[in-house]
C-alpha cells in the first residue's frame, strides 16, 4: 500500500502572526477529516520570489497572501487569471504539475457575505458607495460592477489614489468623489461599504455622517476586528442593515480551499465562532 502524503498549503505575509488563515482552513481539516495542513509562513518582500519557485519542491499545493505580497507576486507566477488582473493583486497560488496559477478570490468573498446578509440587496438597489482605494477597494469595485451597480462613488482621503482607480478601470459608473462631499454623497445610496482599516482596533473611527443616508440602505464594514465597528453601531442605531467582514474572510477561503484539498467547505455559525475565538 502506498502512503500518500499530506497535502501542504499555508498563507504568505510580513509580518504574518496576525492571520486568522491556519485556523479557518485547519478547522476545515479537521471537520472533514482530511490528511492536510495549513501553516503560516513569514517572508521577506525582497525573499518572496525565491519562496515563490520553491513551491513544488517543497510539494506545497497551494497558498494565499497578504500583506504586502498580493500586488508584488505577479512576476513569480506562471499564469494569472483575469480576476486577478482587474483586481491587480493575488490571493491564491493554486500548484499544479509544477506550475503556479494565480487567482483572487476577495471579490468573490466580498460579493458573497453581502448577498447571504443582505439579501434584500441586490445590484439594481441604487448607487454604491465606496471609502477607500486600496486593494480591497479595488475587489469590491470589480465585483459590484460585475454584478451590475448603477454607479459607484469612490471616496478616498488622498483623492489621486481614487483618480487612479478611475483610470485603471475606465467605466463610466465609477465616479470619484471629494472626501470632504462623503457625507452628502451618501443621498440616495443603496449601498455603503467601508474598505479601509478605520474603525479597526487600535485605530481611530470612520468620521462620517450618516444623515443623508436612506434608512433602507446596507452597511457593510470590512473590518471583523472588533466585530461591530463605531460605523456600524451608528448605522444599526439608526435602522440600517449591517453586515460585518467577517464573512468576506470566510467566503474568500472557500475556492482556495476546494483548490487544493478536493472538498468544498460550508461556512456556518460554527466556523464564524471558531474564528472568532482567535481574534485578540
Amino acid at each position: 500500500m502506498i502512503k500518500t502524503r499530506p497535502i501542504k498549503a499555508g498563507v504568505v505575509g510580513w509580518p504574518i502572526s496576525h492571520s486568522l488563515s491556519p485556523r479557518l482552513h485547519s478547522y476545515w481539516l479537521q471537520k472533514y477529516n482530511l490528511d492536510g495542513e495549513y501553516l503560516a509562513y513569514e517572508v521577506k518582500p525582497e525573499e518572496l520570489g525565491d519562496f515563490i519557485k520553491s513551491l513544488p519542491k517543497k510539494n506545497i499545493t497551494g497558498l494565499n497572501l497578504t500583506v504586502p505580497h498580493k500586488e508584488i507576486v505577479f512576476p513569480f507566477l506562471d499564469d494569472v487569471d483575469d480576476v486577478a488582473r482587474k483586481i491587480g493583486a493575488v490571493n491564491t497560488i493554486i500548484v499544479r504539475d509544477g506550475r503556479l496559477y494565480g487567482t483572487n478570490t476577495d471579490g468573490y468573498g466580498f460579493l458573497t457575505n453581502l448577498m447571504e446578509n443582505a439579501p434584500e440587496w441586490s445590484a439594481e438597489s441604487g448607487p454604491a458607495v465606496i471609502i477607500g482605494a486600496g486593494g480591497a477597494a479595488r475587489a469590491a469595485i470589480v465585483s459590484l460592477l460585475e454584478a451590475g451597480v448603477p454607479e459607484i462613488r469612490l471616496i478616498n482621503r488622498t483623492k489621486s489614489r481614487a483618480e487612479k482607480l478611475g483610470d485603471i478601470y475606465e467605466d463610466s459608473r465609477l465616479k470619484i468623489c471629494d472626501w470632504q462631499d462623503r457625507s452628502k454623497s451618501l443621498s440616495d445610496a443603496a449601498l455603503l461599504v467601508n474598505t479601509t482599516t478605520l474603525g479597526m482596533k487600535g485605530q481611530p473611527a470612520l468620521d462620517i455622517d450618516l444623515t443623508a443616508l436612506p434608512v433602507s440602505a446596507v452597511v457593510y464594514d470590512i473590518v471583523y476586528n472588533p466585530l461591530e465597528t463605531d460605523l456600524l453601531k451608528q448605522a444599526a442605531s439608526r435602522g440600517n442593515h449591517c453586515v460585518d467582514g467577517l464573512g468576506m474572510l470566510l467566503y474568500q477561503a472557500a475556492p482556495a480551499f476546494q483548490a487544493w484539498f478536493g472538498k468544498q467547505p460550508t461556512v456556518d455559525q460554527s466556523l464564524r465562532d471558531h474564528v472568532l475565538a482567535g481574534l485578540t
